[in-house]
């Protein structure tokens, strides 16, 4: 087994510190992975966002307005690990740490040549007050690591021509094949990264998934407290991509093509009934066939109360609402008339009571009228003990 320094140093949650000698927590895992997005709605949209159509549906509305240039096809999954990307001339390789909720590798031919980018995504269901440099952190870590792995490819392949040159008694200046062979300069020894090599690009695009709007900071500048044009001129900015749908216009959202258009739609609406009844009448059609995975994620960032079967692969929204509202609304009555009951039969008993006590009181009035009168009392001084008017008292059995 490895020793702890080893095992620490490939961990992304902890970093050792090799004067102490402990583990420390990684304070750039911990930062990029503080806040965000609770668990359910984050398990829920990383899936959601996952998906191959969905994810080329992101970039092709933020990059290219909704027309469609990134075909799902060439989109790769890519670990949630360590990844491998095509680099460079001579075939090296780069694995890459990703540390993003979800990312791909777009692939495809342009101009005739093969055109490589690294696409991201972050799900946010709050604002994230420092994602200018989170996301900046995402996009520097991956290009430290294309030129780290970059020096370590091109180192093993300089050991491994040498191993050859020697095998087959070439010189030091000739190839396997008495070519000469590739050399860097003491300027590409330097950082390893040759005059050829190419990084890959890095975009990342943040999705709110909230009706609030974004009040956030777009980029490195809005978070300095720096206004001196001429301070700012050194300061190379970074801006976020934000996808936030109570900042875009029904218009926008409409130029996405999958059914993330309904779900922006659902959430820019979900806090105003009356405009949301109006939205979904208004798009009867595309939610009264919407795909369950869309419908879960609406749900899980809405709350939304929706009444559909687990079996069911494509919902009728307009109709999953009323069937809750119809089920809450028989459950109320049937609770309120458990609840009516109930009160009725407290209030009878009660009344029992009452009546039962007056009865049981009078007849006691009774007796003792009878008694007090048998002793010779007058009907009037009588009716004085007992409580009760004299006309009444008269008409008592024995007051004769």
């Amino acid at each position: 087994m490895e020793n702890l320094p080893n095992l620490l140093e490939k961990s992304q949650f902890f970093a050792y510190n090799k004067i102490s000698g402990k583990a420390v927590k990684n304070p750039i895992h911990d930062f990029i992975n503080r806040g965000g997005i609770p668990l359910k709605v984050d398990t829920i949209t990383k899936a959601y966002v996952k998906d191959v159509n969905i994810f080329a549906d992101i970039f092709n509305y933020y990059i290219y307005k909704g027309k469609q240039v990134i075909k799902p096809e060439e989109l790769t999954e890519r670990d949630p690990t360590e990844i491998a990307l095509p680099y460079g001339a001579d075939g090296a390789v780069v694995p890459v740490q990703k540390f993003r909720d979800v990312q791909k590798l777009y692939a495809a031919m342009t101009d005739g040549k093969m055109e490589y980018v690294l696409y991201g995504v972050e799900n946010q269901s709050r604002v994230h007050f420092a994602m200018p440099v989170r996301n900046y952190l995402y996009d520097a870590l991956e290009y430290a690591g294309q030129v780290e792995e970059a020096a370590k490819s091109h180192k093993k392949e300089r050991d491994e021509q040498k191993k050859k040159t020697r095998e087959a008694g070439k010189s030091k200046e000739e190839g396997i094949d008495g070519q000469e062979r590739k050399t860097f300069g003491s300027e590409e020894f330097l950082s390893g990264f040759g005059k050829e090599d190419k990084l890959i690009p890095s975009i990342t695009v943040t999705i709110l998934f909230s009706a609030k709007p974004w009040d956030g900071p777009l980029s490195l500048f809005e978070m300095m407290g720096i206004f001196d044009p001429a301070v700012q001129v050194c300061i190379n900015d970074y801006r976020i991509h934000l996808i936030a749908p109570a900042q875009m216009t029904d218009e926008e959202i409409m130029k996405f093509q999958s059914s993330l258009r309904e779900v922006l739609l659902f959430i820019k609406y979900s806090e105003n009934k009356a405009e949301l009844s109006q939205m979904l009448e208004n798009n009867q059609k595309r939610f009264g066939e919407l795909e369950r995975r869309a419908v879960d994620v609406i749900k899980a960032v809405t709350n939304a109360e929706m009444k559909y079967k687990k079996s069911e692969e494509v919902i009728d929204v307009c109709k999953a609402i009323q069937d809750m509202q119809t089920e809450a609304r028989k459950e109320g009555e049937q609770i309120g008339e458990e609840r009516g009951k109930q009160i009725g039969e407290q209030i009878g008993e009660e009344r029992g009571k009452q009546i039962g006590e007056q009865i049981g009181e009078l007849k006691k009035a009774k007796e003792s009228a009878k008694k007090l009168h048998e002793m010779g009392l007058a009907i009037e001084e009588i009716a004085q003990v007992v409580g009760y008017p004299m006309e009444v008292v008269q008409g008592w059995p024995g007051m004769a």
